[in-house]
């Protein structure tokens, strides 16, 4: 195997380990009642949500950039869905200064 390949195996897994488990997770999303009425968006998230989970129970689960990359995609799906919930800004300088002790 190539250094890369070698690098790549201790984070990510065993490639056939690996996308075996991709693959059933895959299949079960895919047979779920949904998942034709999601957006090719949704449905391109969940999979990549899938193949990170993938690597984090086959590879280095303690690898940040699966966590962050499982973050990053259920973002990405969301973005074209309008939220369900009013959204809280807040000035978070504010909302310190308030919460800070007087002197």
């Amino acid at each position: 195997m190539t250094p890369l390949l070698t690098d790549r195996e201790r984070t990510h897994g065993i490639f056939k380990d690996t996308a075996s488990l991709a693959q059933s997770l895959k299949d079960v999303m895919r047979s779920s009642k949904n998942w034709e009425r999601l957006s090719d968006s949704q449905k391109e998230a969940l999979e990549q949500d899938a193949t990170k989970t993938a690597r984090i129970l086959s590879g280095d689960f303690n690898f940040r950039d699966h966590w962050d990359d499982k973050g990053g995609y259920s973002q990405l799906g969301a973005i074209s869905i309008k939220p369900s919930m009013p959204q809280i800004t807040a000035d978070l300088t504010e909302v310190m200064q308030q919460t800070e002790p007087q002197q």
